[in-house]
């Protein structure tokens, strides 16, 4: 099933996509509620609903605004590190353990919502990601069950701004401007995709300049590794965000460059089987003191 979170007249709710053309779950049942923590929590739910799917009215996609898949994840946890030819042109070692950090949620925003040059710096750099959406609680999940955890699939684009994620060792500056993180819209479930989302073409472009193109199974640490990993120190929540890392191609390792992202551009990244995340690059608007 192909799910989209979003706005229209009628305020927030969820869809289920077919093609160009979405169903409202929310008008049809209440309990679907307006993100995706109505299904998260019920699993059954939606396939109770297949008769009555079948027979809705549809609205088309793009009449719909979208919204966050999960209004308020609890936990958003990202890979850095996880392409061997992005770990290469960034200069680093191949890490013998998973390179992990955590971005706030004021640092992401839906698909289509513009993504903010910070003001104080033009370091902007898109990183095209493959995320997960929890759809399990789990503590020392077993690769062979973890990806029994995932409810699933989406988009991100994990904005950076390169010059303050250098500032230390630490990346969470970089990481956490407000306004640069964009995810969705749709979100796929594991059930149309392959196991773990591995083998999709990645592919981040600015119009028809193509930043950065690869494969979900270049990956060092598939889906299931990264879950264990992960859940061996920290409970993994339902609605809990998990970015993969992204491939080769990023602005600052641009030859020659950098090539930073420029407001009036629209950055798009792509994961096939799931859809395009597009966000227009804006400067940040500071109040006059």
């Amino acid at each position: 099933m192909k799910y989209l979170v979003g706005e229209t007249s009628q305020g927030t709710a969820v869809f289920a996509v077919r093609g160009d053309e979405a169903v409202n779950l929310t008008a049809l049942n209440a309990e679907v509620g307006t993100d995706l923590m109505g299904l998260i929590h019920a699993p059954g739910l939606i396939g109770s609903m297949k008769d009555a799917i079948a027979a809705a009215p549809t609205v088309p996609v793009a009449s719909i605004t979208p919204a966050l898949p999960v209004a308020a994840p609890g936990t958003i946890i990202c890979m850095g590190l996880n392409y061997t030819d992005h770990i290469k042109e960034g200069g680093y070692d191949i890490p013998e353990y998973p390179t992990l950090f955590m971005r706030g949620r004021n640092s992401i925003m839906a698909a289509g919502q513009p993504m903010v040059r910070p003001s104080c710096s033009e370091t902007l750099d898109y990183e095209a990601e493959l995320m997960l959406i929890i759809g399990k609680r789990g503590r020392h999940i077993s690769e062979a069950d973890a990806l029994d955890h995932v409810f699933g699939y989406t988009v991100f684009n994990d904005g950076s701004v390169r010059e303050y994620q250098r500032k230390s060792v630490q990346w969470t500056p970089g990481k956490n401007f407000d306004d640069t993180g964009a995810v969705g819209p749709f979100t796929v479930t594991p059930d149309d995709l392959p196991a773990g989302a591995s083998g999709l073409k990645i592919e981040s472009r600015v119009g028809s300049e193509i930043l950065q193109s690869s494969n979900t199974s270049n990956m060092i640490w598939n889906v299931a590794q990264v879950l264990a990993t992960i859940s061996e120190y920290t409970t993994l929540e339902p609605g809990d965000l998990v970015a993969m890392g992204t491939p080769p191609g990023v602005g600052h390792a641009k030859e020659p460059g950098p090539r930073w992202l420029i407001p009036g551009e629209t950055v798009e990244i792509e994961i096939e089987g799931i859809g395009i995340c597009a966000s227009p690059v804006v400067d940040e608007k500071v109040a006059a003191e």
